[in-house]
C-alpha cells in the first residue's frame, strides 16, 4: 500500500513538473508609451538555458543571456529606439499556463513595464 502511494506522489510530481515547462508561444499586452503593444513570445528551455524570440511591432527580434531556474525566467532582446539601439532586460515568474513578466531598459531609463502572458493555444 505504501509503495503504491509513493508511485501515485511521484507520478504527481512529475506530471506538475512537465505542466510547468515554458516551452511553446506566448501572448499578451504591454501598455506602451503609444498604447497596448502586443507581445508574442516563442521559448525553449535546455536545462538552464533559454532561447527565443519576441515578436511584435518590431518584427521577431532573438531573446539573449536567457537562463531559467524552476519557475524565473529572464533573458534579454535588443532593438533599435529613436536614440539608438536598446537594451531591453525580461525578466518572468511562470504560474501555469501565465507569464508574469517585466521589462525594463538597461541602465535604469524609464519604468520598468509589467504584464502578464498567456500560453498561446
Amino acid at each position: 500500500m505504501k509503495a503504491r502511494l509513493c508511485a501515485l506522489v511521484v507520478c504527481a510530481s512529475v506530471i506538475a513538473v512537465i505542466a510547468q515547462t515554458v516551452d511553446g508561444k506566448w501572448a499578451g499586452e504591454a501598455q506602451g508609451g503609444r498604447g497596448p503593444q502586443q507581445v508574442n513570445l516563442t521559448l525553449k528551455a535546455d536545462g538552464g538555458k533559454l532561447t527565443g524570440t519576441v515578436t511584435g511591432r518590431g518584427g521577431e527580434i532573438p531573446i539573449e543571456d536567457g537562463t531559467i531556474a524552476g519557475s524565473a525566467l529572464k533573458f534579454k532582446t535588443k532593438q533599435q529606439g529613436r536614440g539608438g539601439e536598446i537594451t531591453l532586460n525580461w525578466t518572468g515568474t511562470l504560474k501555469g499556463d501565465e507569464i508574469a513578466m517585466s521589462r525594463m531598459a538597461e541602465g535604469g531609463q524609464g519604468q520598468a513595464q509589467e504584464f502578464t502572458l498567456k500560453r498561446a493555444k
